[in-house]
């Protein structure tokens, strides 16, 4: 049995949640988000919470109860409060800038990288070695950010590379004389 899917989603003021069969859409101070939730799961209003229950007992629809309930968790989170993650930059002249369209990099190539920034996401270069990225949609938020971290991941010998400002790098020791 689920022990996610027993907890109801609570709905905070200031977001409007619109049900429509298996279709929920909810509106708020950060923007407007969708998501179609699966047939194996019902989902019932009462008062301020979303109740999720699986229509039958069968394996699937148990597993995608808690699926479906953390999915409109994360979308009531996030037109209410939003997403963030920050990404710092270790190593000698590597650097980041955030403008309007664009976040250029320099890590350590003999060109600059320049990712195109997508609507409903917000990166913000606090220093130039911290970045931040925020936005509604929990899933792009972590996706934008998985990609920046790609472009050059944290090494074990120095640790120089892009990481998450909440990830601990395992150092190894160096060559021994």
């Amino acid at each position: 049995m689920s022990r996610v899917g027993k907890h109801p989603v609570v709905i905070p003021a200031g977001v409007t949640v619109d049900l429509k069969g298996q279709h929920l859409k909810a509106k708020g101070k950060r923007g407007e988000l969708e998501l179609t939730v699966h047939d194996d799961v019902s989902i019932v209003r009462e008062g301020s919470n979303l109740v999720f229950k699986p229509r039958t007992e069968s394996r699937r629809a148990r597993m995608q109860w808690g699926t479906a309930r953390n999915l409109a968790n994360n979308v009531v989170k996030g037109v209410s409060d939003g997403f963030t993650i920050n990404l710092e930059i270790n190593g000698v002249g590597y650097r980041a800038q955030a403008d309007a369209k664009n976040l250029k990099l320099q890590l350590g190539f003999s060109h600059d990288v320049e990712l195109p920034i997508p609507t409903g996401i917000q990166i913000k270069a606090l220093k130039p070695t911290e970045i931040e990225i925020s936005g509604a949609d929990r899933q792009k938020v972590g996706q934008i950010a998985a990609e920046i971290r790609s472009l050059r991941p944290p090494e074990p010998y120095k640790g120089k590379g892009i990481k998450y400002s909440t990830e601990t790098i395992r150092r190894k020791e160096g060559k021994k004389k």
